[in-house]
């Protein structure tokens, strides 16, 4: 019997005191030591062997004893982390059937957590759902949970959204589970439903100091749904005014002319000496990549321009220390400076590259980041 073989057998053997039933210090002491075999690659490829004892993690995230519970989640995020593990806690939801009163589909379980803001494992729980809809292959099917639960988008937001206190969790990371599953069109389309406008609610977060998660999940959500061209004329128009909410964390104290400030933005205007630019690189490149995409059209371009969205982007570039960030820049700058007639098109989406010229760009800029 090699040693694998050994470790799987040793498993199942103190399997059985990972039954919910089982008594509490014996499933204390197991749940332990199944959470430090998640610790390592070696190990979560072991516990991939045994999808029963996986599905029993599920179970005791639902235990009554908080501290296995806490145990379970965190293994749980251990396996997750690895695409295999998303990949067979899937297949376990989406076959699960009741254990008792218990669960087995963990999309439904970390979403009742979730939403129920619970202080020990909500947050946990959206370190879960963010490790599982990392993978872009996963998202229509977790999206299919999504909709057995029968919580809607609006009260999902609404719970995001919501101020919490000291008994509540603060639920940052499903600002990354926001932005993996706007991937899909159809999350898209909930969150631009122009009915209920729920892409005006994330707005805000565009500026949320208290986490960079949050911030950076919520920034990605909206760099997705400009993707959508029909969105553009709405995004920026009165009802939900984007801009400003995108181009004020590239903002700096800089002051500017009378005649400059007055085509920005009111909340672009007369910044205090103390405004500080958004901190991550890759946050700024995902606001500089949903401006690149509200460019699209010529509608599009010459809002920018009329908002004079180019001073902002003049002076981000000359402190902008960062290669990626500096090309992306610079390209949106290069589709605001040209004239419509140099430019030639409404939508600059419907030009078409030769494979040729594509392999050059993309090697002159791949010179350029790296020089």
């Amino acid at each position: 019997m090699t040693m694998d073989e050994k470790a799987v057998e040793s498993l199942k053997e103190i399997s059985a005191f990972l039954n919910s039933e089982a008594r509490a210090d014996l499933k204390d002491a197991t749940i332990q030591q199944v959470l430090g075999i998640t610790g390592s690659a070696a190990g979560r490829e072991l516990l991939l062997k045994l999808p029963e004892i996986l599905k029993k993690l599920v179970i005791l995230l639902q235990d009554n004893a908080i501290t296995i519970a806490k145990a379970a989640a965190l293994a749980l995020i251990n396996l997750t982390a690895d695409e295999g593990g998303s990949s067979a806690l899937l297949v376990i939801s989406e076959s699960f059937k009741y254990e008792g009163k218990f669960s087995s589909d963990l999309i439904h379980v970390c979403l009742k957590y979730v939403m129920d803001r619970n202080i020990n494992l909500a947050d946990p729980c959206c370190m879960i759902l963010s490790n599982m809809t990392r993978p872009s292959v996963f998202v229509d099917r977790i999206l299919a949970l999504f909709d057995k639960t029968g919580y809607s988008w609006d009260s999902i937001i609404a719970a995001f959204c919501k101020k919490g206190d000291t008994n509540c969790a603060t639920s940052h990371y499903l600002g990354p589970v926001f932005s993996n599953l706007s991937q899909s069109p159809k999350v898209r389309r909930h969150l631009t439903d122009r009915t209920r406008g729920l892409i005006r609610r994330l707005l805000p977060f565009t500026e949320y100091a208290e986490s960079e998660l949050r911030r950076g999940g919520i920034v990605g959500t909206l760099r997705n749904c400009c993707f959508d061209l029909a969105n553009h004329d709405w995004f920026l128009g009165p009802e939900i005014d984007i801009l400003p909410h995108l181009l004020l964390p590239l903002a700096g104290p800089e002051e500017f002319d009378d005649e400059d400030t007055n085509k920005l933005p009111i909340d672009l205007q007369y910044l205090p000496e103390t405004k500080q630019r958004e901190s991550d690189t890759d946050i700024r490149l995902m606001l500089l990549e949903s401006l690149t995409q509200l460019c699209a059209s010529k509608k599009g371009r010459e809002y920018l321009r009329e908002k004079n969205a180019y001073v902002i982007l003049r002076e981000l570039h000359k402190w902008e220390k960062d290669k990626v960030v500096l090309l992306a820049c610079e390209n949106l700058v290069d589709i605001l400076i040209r004239t419509e007639e140099e430019i030639g098109v409404d939508n600059l989406k419907e030009i078409e590259v030769p494979e040729e010229y594509k392999d050059k760009f993309h090697k002159m800029d791949e010179e350029f980041i790296s020089s």
